[in-house]
């Protein structure tokens, strides 16, 4: 059995060795399945923290585009100068955003093919070269190029492998913003930008908007509380209308941010992006509060779309003020309800200080104010609508980062079904396996089963040939010495009490030899005591020869359904248990019953002798092999009771023949 259970054991190795492998031999640069499960779970919580794309909608500059060309090898270029140098470590390209009708919104003419230069006088340094095989595309994201601080003091894009543009079948170079940032400032914002091939034909596609400082998105971060927007309304213009803002320390400030009321609730649009930004502001820095020594830090008059965004930054030289305040020229003409309105507000206003806004959370004033919509606080809240305001570099940051995570995810997810489903196949198989071996198990136990009942068989015979041999031949032997005895004697035998115990060992030597023969047939025999009724009926007999003796029996033909061992096992309980009244209980009078009920056999035999005080070893040896139940007691008029309950199992019982 043992050298059995180790072959299928080795079986079941081989197999399940072979289903882990599978059709498809992992590739040892995949990661284990715990470690795909985090990072899934690492990508949906950084996803939830990043800005989210939200694009604006309405009028204004959109980026700059290329002349066309027919085949996607022509080569573009664009240069920035920066006006001085700066240790530039990341390069932001803002793909032109164009919308497909089946895809949505998608970068359009983005290069596929292209290096980033930066160079400083006879210096020139790669940044970095993108090929196809950077799959860049599709994206809607910028793309966020950062390095070792590298001195330039002016930024090239070389294309030489161009993508098509939404319409038509021409190919093009087209990007709606070029951050350079040294730090966390845009070095190349309104610096003057050089291209290949100006267009002329279309203003909203000058060179000069690719450092205009506005992009295509809304910022709409995933922190922050949502803050609705300051909005003044008049019914008739207004000219001297003043926020003022007190830093309350004196600062170095060298560039304000003004974001635009944010136009979420525009769609359809009903209203331009540049919704309520006044189109005339004087802006106006000082140390004391009564402004005696103000300065004018920059002056905003509107004269084109192509002026206003959803964060319009203003740089000038640096000045140290407290103080800001804001004149707010001119209100902006709306037609938005039925009655016509003027209108002026602001979702949010930034001071920046060494790139850092330093008007936040401090107090605004307002002086000729008009009716206004929200707390002036909400002005340097840090909030706009969506959320927290972010400083741009962190902003595209976050943005190009999403773009890479949601690339990443699906690789990821898809990788992880791939696992699950291999894991549920080769969970299959193991089932399957698991049943196999279950099975071999069976049979090598029925076949060990086998084995042991032929040896035990071949056993049996040898110990009936060995008694029936030699016992046989020994009480065969002592039977002619017997009758030589007696022929010895003649025919004074009669009257010699010597032959009379002749004759007795002669009997007593003829029961021994039929005897010897019987228990040989019982180890022989295959099929034994086919009438067990008769058996008993001739044991009772030749043991009670000098008792009274009553047998009865009921359900006699199920009796012969008892498998032929527990039939030996049976009867020689009953010659047991009688052989013990005959020697030990002075009975004159022996009961025997033998009845099957349902599925029990009950053999009940009484006496009337002296009673019994233990049970026999022997009796509890033969019930015990017999794996039946026995009880003994004394009766009340006299003499033992014996019974043994014996169930009939299904393993235990013979197959009717019909």
């Amino acid at each position: 059995m043992f050298k059995l259970s180790r072959v299928f054991f080795a079986l079941a190795s081989l197999l399940s060795a072979q289903a882990a492998a599978g059709p498809q031999i992992a590739d040892l640069n995949i990661q284990p399945l715990s470690q795909l499960e985090q990072r899934l779970v690492e990508i949906d919580t950084e996803l939830k923290q990043l800005a989210a794309y939200s694009f604006r909608s309405g009028r204004g500059a959109v980026g700059y585009q290329s002349f066309s060309h027919e085949t996607p090898d022509a080569t573009e270029w664009i240069r920035i100068e920066l006006g001085g140098e700066y240790p530039v470590d990341q390069v932001v390209l803002v793909p032109f955003i164009g919308h497909d009708p089946m895809r949505g919104p998608e970068a359009e003419a983005f290069p596929v093919r292209f290096r980033i230069l930066a160079g400083s006088g006879q210096t020139t340094n790669v940044l970095a070269r993108f090929t196809e095989e950077d799959d860049l595309l599709p994206r809607i994201a910028p793309l966020a190029v950062s390095c070792d601080p590298v001195t330039a003091s002016w930024i090239g894009i070389e294309a030489t492998g161009l993508s098509p543009r939404a319409l038509g079948d021409k190919y093009a170079l087209e990007f709606s913003e070029i951050f350079v940032f040294s730090g966390m400032a845009n070095v190349a914002f309104k610096k003057p930008v050089s291209v290949s091939s100006p267009k002329r034909t279309f203003k909203s596609r000058h060179e000069r908007f690719l450092v205009d400082g506005f992009v295509p998105y809304i910022m709409d971060s995933a922190q922050g509380t949502r803050r609705e927007a300051v909005t003044l309304r008049s019914r008739t213009q207004v000219r001297d209308a003043a926020l003022t803002i007190d830093l309350k320390e004196t600062y170095p400030i060298n560039q304000i941010q003004l974001h635009a009321i944010d136009t979420y609730h525009t769609i359809p649009e009903t209203a331009p992006s540049d919704y309520a930004t006044p189109p005339r502001i004087r802006v106006t820095g000082a140390s004391r509060p009564d402004f005696s020594d103000g300065t004018v830090l920059f002056e905003f008059r509107q004269s084109s779309i192509y002026e206003v965004g959803p964060i319009m930054i203003h740089q000038f030289p640096e000045k140290k003020c407290r103080y800001v305040r804001f004149e707010l020229l001119e209100f902006q003409r709306s037609d938005f309800s039925n009655d016509e309105r003027f209108l002026a507000g602001f979702s949010e206003i930034e001071v920046l200080s060494e790139e850092r806004n330093i008007a936040l959370e401090k107090p605004v004033t307002g002086k000729n104010l008009p009716h206004q919509s929200g707390d002036l606080a909400r002005l340097t809240d840090g909030d706009n609508y969506f959320g927290k305001i972010l400083p741009m570099r962190t902003w595209m940051n976050q943005l190009a980062r999403r773009h890479e995570l949601e690339r990443e995810r699906p690789r990821v997810v898809a990788e992880l079904n791939r696992r699950y489903v291999l894991q549920k196949r080769n969970l299959n198989i193991m089932y399957w396996l698991a049943a196999a071996l279950a099975a071999g198990t069976v049979i090598v136990m029925l076949i060990d089963r086998n084995i042991r009942q032929r040896a035990v068989f071949r056993t049996r015979e040898r110990i009936a040939a060995n008694l029936h041999d030699e016992l046989g031949a020994n009480l065969h032997a002592a039977q002619l010495y017997s009758d030589l005895a007696k022929q010895e004697l003649g025919e004074d035998r009669k009257q010699n009490r010597l032959a009379q115990y002749v004759d007795e060992i002669h009997a007593i030597t003829g029961r021994a030899a039929k005897t010897a023969r019987f228990c040989t047939n019982m180890l022989e025999a295959k099929e034994l005591y086919e009438n067990p009724i008769g058996e008993m009926k001739r044991t009772a007999k030749r043991i009670l020869a000098d008792l009274e003796h009553d047998i009865s029996f009921t359900s006699e033909e199920r009796l012969k359904m008892l498998h032929p061992q527990r039939r030996v096992g049976l009867l020689l309980f009953y010659k047991e248990c009688l052989t013990n009244i005959i020697r030990h209980s002075g009975a004159t009078r022996v009961e025997t019953r033998l009845a099957v009920d349902g599925k029990t056999v009950c053999l009940t035999v009484k006496d009337n002798g002296k009673g019994v005080e233990t049970t026999p070893p022997s009796l509890k040896r033969r019930a015990r092999l017999l794996k039946a139940g026995l009880f003994i007691e004394s009766c009340a008029e006299g003499g033992a009771k014996t019974i043994l309950l014996l169930k009939l199992k299904r393993r235990f019982m013979r197959k009717t023949i019909r």
